[in-house]
């Protein structure tokens, strides 16, 4: 077993919820590893059983070569930071920062030096007589961080750190986080269900449904080639087709046919033979759509007509989603041009959709089921009425009060 830290076929059970089901996960020495996934997936409980939180009911931990299944959590070198900060209100920065020293017994000299250290990582020596009602969230993140590494744990446990800040303070923070981490040098343990996190802070990363582990890889293969339809959909957004193989093409691509809609070329990378049902991912983004009907030179590009069904209008991009059949797509358009130069795509136009053959990427695992995940706007303005609650007399009589 060569993993700094190694999870070997735990299962926890709440009753009868199994929240972590045989799970084996290792990860390496100094590496930033993220768990993934929704909530009740799983990943906080896999967080609780290594800080000693929650006792697995079968299964081993190893850290470092060490089983450390069934040690008391004060016995672990792990320490954790949490979503709330859990800081002192009484003390001061510098107080909360030296706190798990001064309890160790540690000399006075050795923790000056140590939290001098940790204030000059996080740069708040300028704060440091300050208590944690007098300073902002991302600080009181900051300082939470330095209090757990004081303790040159072996591994960070971080459950959520930045989900109660706003969405710039957020985006500053994971910055901030890499840094700290390219810093130490020690293992991150990062648990989070936003997906954006993840992708930009993790050197690898496990994706958990329902207690299991879905998918374990690198940030761009979790993206670009997910093994499931559950990472596909999960993780940002894509576009499900499903057929059979009719023909293969010089080995390298094949030829995918269903009943509602026409052949598609995709790249053959699982080498499926003929006759064999086939699952697509393929990622709005990869996909154009224009006015015009596109070259196709290469002889690897799929071209259907297409008309728009709706059109959202983000800034940087554009979404739509366009029907073919019974299909609806989704496309991202991507404004790297002033877009008020263009001839504009909106509702109800007839337009061209295309990509290339290599940007459709076969699934190893399909449920109907994560088609759920995607992101499409109501058939009609009927569907959006049946999903919202209708409110019964008595709170629209109070809602009418409360305006008074």
């Amino acid at each position: 077993m060569s993993d700094f830290l190694y999870f070997e076929n735990v299962t926890k059970r709440f009753g009868t919820l199994k929240a972590v089901d045989d799970v084996t996960l290792g990860v390496t020495k100094g590496e930033f590893f993220s768990l993934l996934g929704p909530s009740g997936c799983g990943k906080t409980t896999l967080l609780r059983m290594l800080a000693g939180f929650e006792q697995p009911d079968s299964g081993r931990i190893y850290l470092n070569g060490e089983d450390i299944t069934d040690l008391p959590p004060n016995m672990r070198r792990v320490n954790t930071v949490f979503q709330n900060y859990a800081l002192f209100p009484h003390l001061t920065v510098r107080e909360n920062i030296a706190f798990g020293l001064k309890i160790a017994r540690r000399p006075k000299r050795e923790i000056n030096r140590e939290v001098d250290a940790m204030l000059e990582l996080i740069q708040m020596h300028d704060h440091e007589s300050k208590k944690p009602g007098q300073i902002s969230g991302g600080q009181k993140q900051r300082v939470a961080i330095a209090r757990a590494l004081v303790n040159h744990p072996q591994v960070l446990l971080l459950d959520e750190p930045l989900a109660a800040l706003d969405l710039k303070l957020r985006q500053h923070m994971q910055i901030e986080l890499d840094l700290i981490h390219d810093e130490v040098g020690i293992t991150f343990l990062y648990v989070t269900h936003d997906q954006g996190e993840a992708m930009s802070l993790s050197d690898r990363i496990a994706v958990m449904n329902s207690g299991k582990i879905e998918q374990i890889d690198d940030p761009a293969k979790v993206y670009e080639a997910p093994r499931t339809s559950f990472v596909a959909a999960f993780i940002g957004d894509t576009n499900f087709f499903e057929g059979k193989v009719t023909s293969v093409i010089s080995g390298d691509y094949c030829r995918i046919e269903s009943s509602d809609f026409e052949p598609i070329l995709c790249f053959n990378d699982k080498h499926i033979r003929r006759g064999a049902p086939v699952y697509l991912s393929i990622r709005p983004e990869k996909m154009r759509i224009s006015h015009a009907r596109p070259d196709d030179s290469s002889g690897k590009i799929n071209i259907y007509k297409a008309k728009v069904e709706d059109a959202v209008y983000q800034g940087f991009q554009t979404r739509f989603w366009v029907r073919i059949s019974d299909y609806r797509i989704s496309i991202t358009q991507t404004h790297s041009r002033f877009l008020l130069d263009q001839d504009p795509i909106t509702w109800d136009d007839e337009v061209w959709l295309s990509w290339h053959a290599d940007d459709g990427y076969m699934l190893e695992q399909y449920e109907e089921m994560d088609e759920e995940l995607l992101m499409l706007p109501p058939e009609n303005i009927g569907d959006m009425d049946e999903e919202l609650p209708e409110a019964d007399d008595e709170e629209e009589e109070s809602s009418g009060d409360s305006e008074l």
